[in-house]
């Protein structure tokens, strides 16, 4: 038999999520809400002391102001602090680290199946959002010697790499940073990637001509036009549009080749998708998909992003309008169009 019931189930506990959740709550409408990590999951692993592209104003969720020492971009840290704040003054439910394996129709309600670590769960609800984010797994490079201990998809702290190569693949903003910030904190770093040159759009404005001039001094060695064929303990291989292989040592390796969405509750629950990137159909208005009852909401609706253009700060409006479609209220006015997002 089913655990308990709600009006409305929340998946997901990033940012818009928990928006979501406070937007429910002040509305007196009973919601249950799962994750299947802590809340913030996706932020929780970007590298220490990493700053957001977005000023504070934009990533700022639920009315409340987001505040920092020297009103300065915010860190991962003090963001997942903001969060976890949210979640205490909103006194909001999260059942965190209870991810929802199964979505299945019953009548007018949804079955919803859950894995916890004491066992399994069943619950039932009449509307569901999946606000499931757009960064899952990472992307990966399909290559010999990718699953070697000393290859990682993630970039963490700078400090492991002292004294030590690191090849970092990629040449967007995650790859950028992390090759500035493993070269000032002692390593040799080299970077490999299949175009000619980095895209401005796609990197931090603050850090490109500096990545720029420290490849120009051969302080940074780059690899431009290039794509990995092997890895193996101690270096990889890479080919060239232009040229044979080039050996290149690496005491490790960082694929930073972006993220994929995880787009699997979505197709349980029979929403349509949409290739490329698998794309759920929905209506911008309600934000409701083509099954009744089911919404998407936050970067789910935009599914695995090849060019980032959905991002926290022009999904704020996801909440307004899931809340409107529930209540029956008049849809909020779109947003004015952001001339250029910073995220």
């Amino acid at each position: 038999m089913p655990k308990s019931s709600a009006e409305v189930a929340i998946v997901g506990a990033g940012p818009i999520g928990l928006e979501l959740a406070v937007r429910l709550k002040t509305a007196g409408i009973d919601s249950l809400h799962f994750d299947a990590r802590q809340i913030g999951y996706t932020i929780s692993w970007f590298a220490p002391q990493t700053r957001f592209f977005s000023s504070n104003e934009r990533i700022a969720i639920a009315g409340v102001p987001l505040q920092t020492a020297y009103q300065t971009k915010c860190t991962q840290e003090q963001y997942l602090a903001y969060l976890r704040s949210i979640v205490l003054q909103f006194d909001l439910k999260i059942n965190t680290y209870e991810p929802v394996v199964n979505v299945q129709r019953a009548g007018a309600e949804f079955v919803l199946t859950t894995r916890p670590a004491d066992g399994q769960r069943t619950y039932r609800v009449r509307k569901l959002v999946l606000a499931t984010g757009g960064t899952a797994k990472p992307r990966r490079l399909n290559v010999p010697g990718e699953d070697l201990p000393h290859v990682s998809h993630y970039f963490s702290d700078p400090h492991a790499f002292f004294q030590k190569d690191v090849l970092i693949v990629g040449g967007r903003n995650s790859a950028v940073e992390a090759a500035l910030r493993s070269h000032y904190c002692g390593a040799r770093v080299s970077i490999s990637y299949r175009r000619a040159q980095f895209d401005a759009a796609s990197i931090k404005y603050w850090l490109l001509p500096e990545m720029n001039g420290l490849i120009q001094s051969g302080k940074i060695k780059g690899y431009f036009k290039t794509t990995v064929k092997e890895i193996r303990p101690g270096g990889a291989a890479l080919e060239r549009e232009d040229g044979p292989p080039i050996d290149v040592s690496a005491d490790f390796v960082l694929a930073l080749i972006g993220y994929e969405a995880d787009m699997t509750l979505c197709r349980l629950a029979g929403v349509e998708l949409k290739e490329p990137g698998q794309v759920p159909a929905f209506d911008p208005v309600t934000m409701e998909t083509n099954v009744p009852g089911i919404y998407v909401a936050g970067t789910a609706i935009a599914g695995t992003q090849a060019k980032y253009a959905v991002f926290i700060e022009n999904c704020h409006v996801h909440a307004e309008r899931i809340l409107a479609s529930l209540t029956g209220a008049k849809p909020p006015p779109a947003p004015a169009t952001l001339e250029r997002p910073e995220s």
